[in-house]
C-alpha cells in the first residue's frame, strides 16, 4: 500500500495551511472572475514561498523533490484555487521538467535557477487549428534552416498563459522526415519578445483569468543555441514534459474534486429541509459516498504515475490513466456536488460551479480522454487506432 512518508505529510499539511490562509476560496473566486487578468499576486506570493522551486534539483536552485512532491503541491493548491494552479504548473512542466529533462548543462543553469525563483514564466505551445490531439499529423508549422539558427512560420493554438510567458516551449516541423518516413520535428524555447509573434486571447469557459492564446509565427527568428534536445527529435524530448503534464492534470482534478467534497459536506450539515440536515437523507448520503469513492481511486491512481515518474520507470499509459479517471470522476462530482447544493449551485459565489468549469477543460486537454484510452489500448499491444 502507498503511503506519503513524514515529510511529504508534513508539507501537504503547510501547503494546505498556507493556501486556505493566502488564498481561500472566496478570493480565489474573485481573481477566476477577472477573465484575461493573469493573477500576477498568486504567481508572485508562490515565489515568496519557494513553490516554484518544488521538483527542481537543490543544484540548480530549487527546492529539490520529485513529481510526489510536485502532486502534493498541485492537489493542495487546487483545492482551493481550482484551474488557477495552472499559473503554478504551466512553467513546473513545460519549463523544469521539459528542460531538466532534455536541456543541455548551459541551458540547465541558464533557465532552472530563474524558474526556481519565479523570474521567468513558460507556456507550452504545441497544439495547432487543425491539428488537436493528433499533433504531427495536424501540424504546420514549420523551422526553416538559416544563419544561426532558424525561422519560424505558422500558427498555435491554446497557449495558456502565452502572453504572460517569457519563453514558449514550441514544437515545429524541420522539413525532413526521419528513416521510416515520418515528419521530424524539433522543438524550441522561444523567446515571446522575438518580432514577429501575434497573440490573441480566446474566450472560454472555465480558467478564464489564465488566458489561453492563438499564436500567429511570421518568419520568427530562433537561434539554434535555443534549440531543446536534439534537432529532428522534438517529439520524443516532449513526451516526458506532456507526461508530467498529464499526472499534474490528474493531480489538479483530485483537488478539484477535494475542494467540492468541502464545499458539500459543509451544505449537507448546515442545510435543513423538513425539519433535519439534508445530510441525514439517504440519497445525499450515497452521493457523498460515491464522491469519497472516486475521490479514493483517483488518489491511488496519480500516486501510482507519480511514483512511477519518479522511480524513472516507464509511466505513459499510468499518466493517461491518471489524467482520464481523475478528470472525468473530478466532473461528476462537481456535478453532483451542484446538485446537492440545490438552486445555490449555480450561484457565481459557489465553489462547485467553478470547479466544474475549470475541471470540464482536462476532458479534452492536454490530451483527450478518448485518445489517451486509444494509447492505453495500445500500451497491451492492440493495433493503433490512430
Amino acid at each position: 500500500m502507498f503511503q506519503l512518508d513524514k515529510s511529504q505529510q508534513d508539507f501537504q499539511e503547510a501547503t494546505r495551511s498556507w493556501v486556505e490562509k493566502h488564498f481561500p476560496k472566496s478570493l480565489a473566486n474573485e481573481l477566476e472572475r477577472r477573465e484575461h487578468e493573469y493573477p500576477f499576486q498568486l504567481w508572485d506570493a508562490l515565489a515568496d514561498a519557494g513553490f516554484h522551486g518544488v521538483g527542481i534539483a537543490e543544484e540548480h536552485g530549487g527546492q529539490g523533490g520529485d513529481t510526489i512532491d510536485a502532486c502534493i503541491l498541485a492537489r493542495e493548491l487546487a483545492r482551493n484555487l481550482g484551474g488557477l494552479t495552472w499559473t503554478w504548473a504551466i512553467s513546473s512542466f513545460a519549463g523544469a521538467r521539459a528542460i531538466a529533462h532534455g536541456g543541455t548543462e548551459d541551458q540547465k543553469q541558464q533557465y532552472l535557477p530563474q524558474l526556481a525563483k519565479g523570474k521567468c514564466r513558460f507556456s507550452i505551445a504545441v497544439t495547432e487549428p487543425g491539428g488537436g490531439t493528433d499533433l504531427i499529423g495536424g501540424m504546420h508549422t514549420r523551422a526553416t534552416p538559416t544563419s544561426g539558427g532558424y525561422k519560424l512560420t505558422g500558427q498555435k493554438m491554446w497557449s495558456t498563459g502565452a502572453k504572460q510567458a517569457d519563453y514558449l516551449l514550441l514544437l515545429a516541423l524541420d522539413g525532413e522526415r526521419d528513416t521510416k518516413g515520418r515528419p521530424r520535428t524539433t522543438l524550441f524555447l522561444l523567446p515571446t519578445s522575438s518580432p514577429g509573434i501575434e497573440m490573441r486571447y480566446i474566450p472560454k469557459l472555465g480558467m478564464r483569468a489564465i488566458g489561453s492564446c492563438e499564436i500567429f509565427l511570421d518568419d520568427v527568428f530562433v537561434p539554434t543555441e535555443q534549440v531543446l534536445g536534439e534537432v529532428g527529435s522534438g517529439f520524443r524530448v516532449l513526451t516526458a514534459a506532456l507526461n508530467n503534464e498529464r499526472i499534474l492534470s490528474g493531480a489538479m482534478a483530485l483537488g478539484m474534486l477535494d475542494g467540492v467534497l468541502d464545499e458539500v459536506l459543509e451544505h449537507a450539515r448546515n442545510r435543513k429541509a423538513f425539519g433535519r440536515p439534508i445530510g441525514s437523507f439517504q440519497i445525499i448520503q450515497h452521493y457523498i459516498a460515491d464522491m469519497l469513492m472516486w475521490q479514493k481511486q483517483s488518489e491511488l491512481m496519480v500516486l501510482d504515475a507519480a511514483w512511477r515518474e519518479a522511480a524513472d520507470m516507464p509511466c505513459h499509459a499510468e499518466a493517461n490513466m491518471a489524467k482520464v479517471v481523475t478528470s472525468e470522476y473530478a466532473v461528476k462530482a462537481a456535478d453532483q456536488g451542484i446538485q446537492i447544493l440545490g438552486g445555490v449551485g449555480i450561484a457565481a459565489e459557489t465553489n462547485s460551479q467553478r470547479f466544474w468549469r475549470d475541471v470540464r477543460q482536462f476532458r479534452i486537454a492536454p490530451i483527450s480522454n478518448e485518445m489517451a484510452r486509444n494509447v492505453m489500448a495500445e500500451s497491451v499491444g492492440l493495433p493503433r487506432s490512430f
